[in-house]
């Protein structure tokens, strides 16, 4: 298997979450000799120093600032977060006097078919109690994953429901609750979740709880050119950017790599895209070399955003659901997307620049416009410019079987990602 491609099946398998994907990142950038910034803390940063600050355990920023003063901020942004089921409170249903089964909610829009007859288990964060000796409220936060073949989503026979196979509405109350165990393991759930956090049950006040596909990556194909995995939409933007962010150097630039969370649920909370973290760390960093609030504006200017999520190659068995011209194929290069209600940011200038990138790059390039009949998704580019307006470009990685638990992505993609995230990083723009 190639190195990166590996890196990358790694970094998902290590990845069951965004607290897990956002924890690795972190123990990257402190290998890397990156200092760990606090939002609740002052920030004393220094020229040519390399930084980086989490918020609500699933968001990251990390920078790299010049040893001088700077003209701009380069960044690459993508989400940590993937379209699942999310454990509820009081999670434990019995059912038919012989199963206990897990009370799950929907988290994004996800492909429900591919969730059945597939060996699942659970991972996120618990928070726990944490004594104060002066009184005060204290918790911590536990990552958790039970790491093994926990639950399973059973389809129900074909003998018992002879039209299944022409299509079926899934009820997310009734039909995704996944059996835990047989009735001997009632209120034995928060018990387990405990044995794998390392905590007392007892001191667990909440938790946030997913259900994950165990099925390992896997590299397939007739001359392994594909890769599989859970995730891929938005891990492999994140990882390949992440590459390119700690290879590269910007004399004149604040370069940054960006992680937000819940772009799959709208991005509208605290850690999300539409929240103020990427514009407050902007912010401090502009305060930190002792700028004006015109000065910052005059950076802001002189910015330049790709926002990174994947993209849609031509399916074989549907090409009639792709535009007719723009049809980007996995293993073809970095994919620019657009959309003229702006649910894609990029535009002349910005598709013109990112273009100019990849050829100064050595990648290939290619484009992806929805059918003119048909509503496509959106991302987190033009929801981060309400809060800072930059040039910005979307563009991803070709991918097929989007918002599956399993999804399949080109090989050589990988390696497109990184040197074109390295050559933007790296770049100074006109």
């Amino acid at each position: 298997m190639k190195k990166s491609v590996k890196g990358l099946t790694d970094f998902i398998w290590k990845s069951p979450t965004a607290y897990h994907a956002v924890d690795n990142l972190r123990a990257r950038l402190l290998d890397e000799g990156f200092t760990e910034l606090s939002e609740n803390e002052n920030w004393k940063l220094k020229k040519g120093g390399n930084y980086f600050v989490t918020r609500g355990g699933s968001s990251i920023i990390s920078f790299k600032l010049p040893k001088d003063d700077y003209k701009g901020f380069y960044m690459i942004a993508s989400h940590s977060d993937s379209p699942s089921f999310k454990i509820k409170e009081n999670p434990e249903i019995e059912s038919a006097g012989a199963y206990v089964t897990l009370n799950v909610e929907k988290y994004g829009g996800m492909l429900c078919a591919p969730w059945f007859d597939r060996p699942l288990s659970v991972a996120g964060r618990v928070i726990v109690k944490k004594n104060s000796k002066d009184g005060a409220i204290g918790f911590d936060s536990k990552l958790v994953d039970v790491g093994r073949n926990l639950v399973m989503l059973p389809s129900l026979a074909i003998h018992m429901d002879r039209e299944a196979n022409d299509g079926h509405k899934y009820n997310a109350q009734k039909d995704m609750l996944p059996i835990f165990g047989d009735e001997k393991s009632k209120d034995k759930f928060m018990t387990l979740i405990a044995k794998a956090a390392g905590v007392k049950e007892k001191d667990i006040i909440s938790h946030d709880l997913f259900l994950y596909n165990r099925v390992e990556p896997t590299v397939w194909g007739a001359a392994d050119e594909y890769v599989s995995a859970g995730r891929l939409d938005d891990l492999e933007c994140c990882y390949g950017s992440f590459e390119g962010f700690i290879g590269a150097e910007n004399k004149k630039n604040v370069i940054m790599h960006v992680v937000f969370d819940n772009e799959e649920v709208g991005s509208t909370t605290r850690q999300g895209a539409a929240s103020t973290f990427l514009k407050d760390t902007l912010e401090r960093i502009s305060e930190s070399f002792s700028k004006t609030k015109e000065d910052y504006l005059v950076s802001i200017a002189n910015s330049f955003m790709v926002s990174a999520d994947n993209a849609h190659a031509v399916h074989p068995n549907y090409v009639e659901k792709a535009d007719p011209v723009n049809r980007p194929q996995m293993n073809k290069g970095i994919v620019i997307k657009y959309n003229a209600n702006q649910k894609y940011t990029t535009d002349a200038v910005s598709g013109a620049i990112c273009k100019m990138v990849c050829e100064k790059a050595g990648v290939p390039y290619q484009t992806f416009t929805n059918r003119s009949d048909v509503a496509g998704g959106s991302t987190l580019g033009n929801i981060s410019g309400t809060q800072v307006a930059l040039r910005t470009v979307d563009i991803g990685m070709a991918q097929l079987a989007m918002h599956s638990p399993y999804e399949t992505a080109g090989v050589q993609d990988v390696d497109y990602l990184i040197d074109f995230s390295k050559e933007f990083y790296s770049s100074d723009l006109q």
